[in-house]
């Protein structure tokens, strides 16, 4: 089956994602900075998660660019991690609110490794459609960035729970920069 069905409506998701977070900016009462800046961990949470969202939007583009079609298993990967992502504005809102509590936090977590594990899984059955010489394939190599983020996310929960929520963010923080770096891979090899 042709691919653009599941690009278009992944598009379409993650900018409602985008969307339902924006909107839980409220409004500050008041005309000064101090209401402004009563409402950092809110604004934080939310840029940190946009981030976030911008750079599986980013991957999940290229790395559908570099396959031909998809089949029913990678349409239900992709489900798979359209749900773990559809809770990101829900952690966020929750961490943001609670001035990063430690639970709210630590669930921020969680959900970032969830998500890393259903792109894994969506990739994995990609590759898998694909075979193993395909572009893709060839593109992830040793995928250092996706086989590093995962215990990034685990020691940020642990840094979390045991010594302080912002040492867990840390860990997030960092995650983010990683993927931040420009990566080629998929444009290189497609050229």
């Amino acid at each position: 089956m042709q691919k653009n069905r599941l690009e278009a409506f992944s598009d379409g998701v993650l900018a409602i994602i985008i969307t339902v977070m924006v909107l839980e900016l409220k409004i500050p009462h008041g005309q000064d900075f101090q209401a402004l800046a009563a409402l950092w961990p809110v604004f934080t949470s939310y840029v940190l998660s946009f981030i976030y969202i911008g750079i599986y939007w980013n991957n999940h583009h290229h790395m559908l660019q570099s396959v031909s079609h998809v089949n029913g298993i990678v349409l239900w990967s992709n489900l798979h991690l359209l749900f773990w992502l559809s809770l990101i504005p829900f952690t966020t809102g929750w961490m943001g609110e609670n001035q990063f509590g430690r639970l709210p936090t630590l669930l921020y977590g969680a959900n970032l490794l969830a998500c890393a594990i259903a792109y894994y899984f969506l990739q994995s059955n990609l590759v898998n459609l694909e075979g193993k010489t395909s572009v893709l394939a060839r593109a992830i190599g040793t995928d250092w960035k996706g086989k590093v983020s995962p215990p990034l996310y685990i020691l940020g929960m642990l840094a979390d729970w045991f010594v302080a929520p912002f040492a867990g963010l840390v860990f997030y923080v960092l995650t983010a920069f990683i993927w931040l770096i420009p990566d080629r891979r998929i444009e290189n090899v497609m050229k």
